[in-house]
Protein backbone atom coordinates (compact mmCIF):
# COMPACT_ATOMS: atom_id res chain seq x y z
CA UNK A 1 0.00 0.00 0.00
CA UNK A 2 1.52 3.31 -1.12
CA UNK A 3 1.59 6.18 1.35
CA UNK A 4 -0.77 9.07 0.67
CA UNK A 5 0.70 12.38 -0.47
CA UNK A 6 -0.19 13.91 2.93
CA UNK A 7 1.74 11.13 4.67
CA UNK A 8 4.66 11.60 2.29
CA UNK A 9 4.77 15.33 3.03
CA UNK A 10 4.67 14.66 6.76
CA UNK A 11 7.42 12.07 6.47
CA UNK A 12 9.66 14.29 4.36
CA UNK A 13 9.22 17.22 6.76
CA UNK A 14 10.02 15.07 9.79
CA UNK A 15 13.30 15.96 11.48
CA UNK A 16 13.60 12.40 12.75
CA UNK A 17 13.23 10.99 9.23
CA UNK A 18 15.79 13.44 7.82
CA UNK A 19 18.22 12.46 10.58
CA UNK A 20 17.62 8.79 9.80
CA UNK A 21 18.37 9.37 6.11
CA UNK A 22 21.53 11.36 6.91
CA UNK A 23 22.77 8.67 9.29
CA UNK A 24 22.00 5.93 6.78
CA UNK A 25 23.97 7.81 4.10
CA UNK A 26 26.96 8.00 6.45
CA UNK A 27 26.77 4.28 7.12
CA UNK A 28 26.54 3.45 3.42
CA UNK A 29 29.59 5.63 2.73
CA UNK A 30 31.43 3.97 5.62
CA UNK A 31 30.50 0.56 4.20
CA UNK A 32 32.04 1.54 0.89
CA UNK A 33 35.30 2.65 2.57
CA UNK A 34 35.53 -0.52 4.67
CA UNK A 35 34.73 -2.71 1.67
CA UNK A 36 37.40 -1.00 -0.45
CA UNK A 37 39.97 -1.54 2.28
CA UNK A 38 38.95 -5.18 2.71
CA UNK A 39 38.75 -5.86 -1.02
CA UNK A 40 35.29 -7.37 -0.55
CA UNK A 41 31.82 -6.29 0.47
CA UNK A 42 31.81 -6.18 4.27
CA UNK A 43 28.02 -5.96 4.48
CA UNK A 44 25.73 -3.34 5.94
CA UNK A 45 25.57 -4.80 9.45
CA UNK A 46 29.35 -4.89 9.84
CA UNK A 47 29.62 -1.32 8.56
CA UNK A 48 26.77 -0.21 10.81
CA UNK A 49 28.40 -1.73 13.89
CA UNK A 50 31.83 -0.31 13.06
CA UNK A 51 30.41 3.16 12.33
CA UNK A 52 28.33 3.21 15.50
CA UNK A 53 31.28 2.23 17.68
CA UNK A 54 33.86 4.50 16.02
CA UNK A 55 32.02 7.46 14.52
CA UNK A 56 28.38 7.91 15.56
CA UNK A 57 28.94 9.90 18.73
CA UNK A 58 31.10 12.57 17.07
CA UNK A 59 28.86 12.64 14.00
CA UNK A 60 25.81 13.32 16.15
CA UNK A 61 27.65 16.07 18.06
CA UNK A 62 28.58 17.77 14.77
CA UNK A 63 24.97 17.46 13.51
CA UNK A 64 23.65 19.00 16.71
CA UNK A 65 26.05 21.94 16.50
CA UNK A 66 25.19 22.46 12.83
CA UNK A 67 21.45 22.48 13.62
CA UNK A 68 21.95 24.98 16.44
CA UNK A 69 23.92 27.30 14.15
CA UNK A 70 21.20 27.45 11.50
Amino acid sequence: MAPSSANEKLLKSSTLYREFLAERAEIVAHKWVLSEKAGTDVGFEAALTDWMVKHRSEWRKRRLVARQNT
